[in-house]
């Protein structure tokens, strides 16, 4: 049984649930998610989730991340899920804001982070269906676009990120 980490609504960590009830209830957790850019930060890595995904299943996604588990730091999430997801090990990520997203039943705290990476790129098969490089510019037209698939806590994250960085 996977142990998470439980957090209440304000971001401070409470305990530890199995997944399964946190999913089930729809209780307050944290995940860390890590927007991988290209070295010149013009594209951004940009993935299509599988279709048996537990939550948000076969829609896109530019973060690469997941749930903290019981007694594990953000940091130490963000770096695991950007290995596990994209294979990506040894880069310096820089921590960017932490936003609370409210979209029941997803109930969560969101650390963002940043990576910087032109080398190879490997997919996790049990989570990633297929993913390329995105410019920027395309990123946002996209997202503009209310029918093209996208996680919801993702695009919150991804606007905010825009919001902040102009």
């Amino acid at each position: 049984m996977e142990m998470v980490a439980l957090y209440d609504a304000a971001g401070v960590a409470v305990g530890a649930v199995p997944r399964s009830r946190m999913r089930a209830e729809g209780l307050w957790h944290a995940c860390s998610s890590v927007l991988l850019r290209s070295v010149d930060g013009l594209r951004v890595y940009v993935h299509l989730r599988t279709p048996w995904k537990d939550v948000y299943p076969g829609v896109h996604d530019c973060w690469a991340g997941g749930v903290v588990a019981a007694g594990e730091s953000v940091d130490e999430c963000a770096e695991r899920e950007l290995a596990e997801e994209l294979g990506v090990r040894g880069v310096t990520l820089t921590p960017l804001f932490t936003l609370p997203v409210d979209l029941p039943p997803v109930r969560v705290h969101l650390s963002a982070y940043e990576a910087r990476w032109d080398g190879p790129v490997t997919h996790q098969p049990s989570e990633v269906a297929e993913g390329w490089w995105m410019p920027l510019a395309e990123l946002r037209e996209r997202l503009a676009d209310p029918g093209w698939p996208f996680v919801p806590d993702g695009r919150a994250a991804i606007e905010e990120w825009f919001r902040r960085m102009g």
